[in-house]
């Protein structure tokens, strides 16, 4: 198949790699030429993959309509604010032409202010293409490597298209299965992020493998009670989408939303965390945007409520612990 793939973070060149190495056409298309040509010149991409050697078949271009004819499916691996603008150029590189590639998220967040999934903002920008979304535990890295992983593709139905992708993107170091509840897996995919921050907490605060065991479980309650009240089917979130998701982003040690829930619990302050950052911790944003949402329909979610007031209401950690430690009493 030939692939394009918009965003040269470690996420979108992990996976323009991976499908390099299927033997597909690939183009990676960084926002910004000069990082294009940054890439081109040294097969490596240092900015957020340090130290892999891109393979030679993988090209390397941050202007891409006149690939478009060809190119079977788009992935977008922009963070989740960004979609809908890279959506937008991506129409405007279509045109009129009647193109109708797959285009597929890899982001892991709800629009703010919208509460719209990724799938559903793609949509909005690009109507009439199919689209899906894939996401999975699976680290940039890794991935990159080679080393075994597995991941859910969805779409609002399984058919012969989906289960093509399924087939190209699948090989002997990362296993796709098909889903078709998008929402599920997209919901899924934001909430952990959010879940990771408060196990990272843990994780400063020293609590131990007894609290984290027992947030991971309230938290996976919690992802089910959220996301089924938006919609979303519950056996999804025991799949890879969810808890597998959830485990990986909870106790690995790249994981950028643990890590920033880490140094939450060291003391550090929100502020202090992101000045000057320059990738981006998907679930500070989407606790934004999930708390909205979950107070809109009023859906309880004391463990993201408490994310929220940590991030965005100066909450100390340990405090937050307190309000959650003591809260009323009630069956499993």
């Amino acid at each position: 198949m030939n692939f394009l793939v918009l965003g040269a973070g470690a996420w979108g060149t992990a996976m323009a790699v991976h499908l390099s190495r299927q033997g597909h056409a690939v183009q990676l298309a960084p926002r910004r030429a000069e990082q294009a040509a940054a890439m081109r010149a040294t097969r490596e991409n240092r900015e957020y993959l340090p130290g892999l050697v891109l393979p030679d078949g993988l090209y390397l271009d941050s202007e891409y309509a006149s690939r478009l004819p060809a190119v079977d499916a788009v992935l977008l691996a922009c963070p989740s604010q960004a979609l809908r603008e890279t959506s937008a150029r991506l129409q405007a590189a279509i045109g009129g032409r009647g193109l109708r590639p797959w285009v597929l998220s890899l982001a892991k967040g709800l629009e703010l202010g919208t509460h719209l999934r990724p799938s559903q903002v793609i949509a909005s920008e690009l109507p009439g293409l199919p689209v899906g979304g894939v996401t999975g535990p699976t680290n940039a890295g890794e991935v990159s490597r080679g080393l075994p992983a597995a991941m859910v593709l969805a779409a609002e139905r399984i058919d012969a298209g989906l289960e093509s992708l399924q087939a190209a993107m699948s090989g002997p170091t990362l296993r796709i299965y098909t889903s078709d509840d998008l929402a599920g897996i997209e919901y899924g995919g934001c909430l952990k992020n959010i879940y990771a921050i408060a196990a990272g907490c843990c994780d400063g605060r020293r609590l131990g493998d007894n609290a984290k065991a027992a947030l991971l479980t309230r938290a996976l309650a919690e992802m089910l009670r959220v996301g089924t009240a938006l919609g979303a089917r519950a056996e999804t979130f025991y799949g890879l989408s969810g808890f597998g998701d959830l485990v990986a982003t909870c106790h690995g040690a790249w994981s950028r939303n643990r890590e920033f829930g880490q140094r939450l619990g060291e003391g550090a302050t929100t502020a202090q965390l992101l000045a000057g950052r320059k990738t981006v911790v998907e679930g500070y944003r989407t606790t934004e945007s999930f708390h909205g949402l979950c107070r809109e329909r009023g859906i309880e979610a004391p463990i993201l409520n408490e994310v929220y007031a940590i991030c965005f209401g100066g909450k100390g950690t340990g405090e937050a612990l307190h309000s959650l430690m003591t809260r009323g009493l009630k069956r499993e």
